[in-house]
């Protein structure tokens, strides 16, 4: 089963289309990354799914059930920590978390809300009000209200945005620990080596649309060019015959060869040219281009990597 189907979904805000025939499902049991540039359209989805904007044509499913016709069964499924932090101010956090799981028609559990709160390090802080917390906090109270109710999609959307390491890593070793239990997830960050670790499938979004979807290992392989360097036993005289097709580099002096397998290329007739050529080689190492540049590939931009998913 599907734990979210959507199927030619469609917004525009005065007449600027946001999201454009959009159409992806997640299984169950999955880690979903969401990806793109800023305005791509990913909070806009979010929330049509999570029912905070309105949908202006197609349908979105969560396990089956309509968002729209079956609303209150599919908001008891999800559980949403978006992007932006809301304040409430009425209750401290754990009058909060005590009551939150009403919203949805569950009663609460006590041992689920202490494990929450413990995992999440909220205790210290139980009886202070939203508006008290550091940011980090915030993000921590909002992912426990989002988790209350023991939703079986949970949606993060930048939930790492602006908060330390330790909880960066924290959450994530959590969401990995809920996800082995049979929560599915669906993400966006704005840290491409989180997604790149952390997602069995990646989606990119690009003006509304959907570009790129696949699992994160083929998209990474199969859109990133590969990199062998070669430490030579002595200085390189002049470059073996085969190999120009590579882009071939020198450095220190000639006694490091950089070749580039480019997009597509046979790694195994690469190979074959370099037991031609008779280098002495002493020592080699490879590497390949993440899921930072086949992002900035595919949508043709710039930036740095903690900028880029926004």
């Amino acid at each position: 089963m599907n734990a979210l189907e959507i199927t030619d979904l469609y917004k525009e805000f005065a007449g600027v289309p946001a999201v454009k025939g959009l159409s992806f499902a997640i299984p169950e049991g999955e880690i979903f990354g969401l990806l793109g540039p800023n305005g791509a359209g990913k909070s806009t989805t979010i929330n049509m799914v999570a029912g905070v904007v309105k949908i202006g044509q197609g349908q979105v499913q969560a396990f089956g059930y309509d968002n729209q016709k079956d609303y209150r069964h599919t908001r008891r499924l999800l559980g949403v920590v978006h992007q932006e932090i809301v304040i409430d101010n009425f209750f401290t956090i754990e009058q909060a978390l005590e009551i939150h799981s009403g919203y949805y028609g569950v009663k609460d559990d006590p041992a689920w809300r202490n494990l929450l709160i413990d995992r999440l390090g909220l205790r210290p802080h139980l009886g202070k009000i939203m508006i008290k917390l550091s940011g980090g906090m915030k993000r921590r109270f909002m992912i426990a209200k989002a988790l209350i109710h023991r939703p079986r999609l949970l949606i993060l959307d930048e939930p790492t945005a602006g908060v330390d390491v330790e909880l960066r890593h924290g959450l994530w070793d959590f969401v990995r620990e809920m996800n082995k239990k049979g929560t599915t997830i669906l993400l966006t960050t704005h840290y491409l080596e989180e997604a790149e670790q952390m997602c069995d499938r990646i989606g990119i979004m690009h003006h509304g649309e959907m570009i790129a979807l696949e699992p994160t290992h083929d998209l990474v392989r199969k859109l990133s060019n590969r990199r062998l360097k070669l430490w030579l036993e002595e200085p390189l005289a002049g470059l073996p015959p085969g190999l120009e097709e590579y882009a071939p580099s020198v450095e220190h002096g000639g006694t490091v060869l950089v070749l580039n397998l480019p997009v597509g290329g046979s790694a195994g007739i690469m190979l074959k040219h370099l037991c031609r050529s008779g280098l002495n080689i002493r020592d080699f190492e490879t590497d390949q281009s993440g899921l930072e540049e086949v992002f900035i590939q595919l949508t043709g931009m710039g930036g740095g990597k903690n900028g880029t998913t926004a």
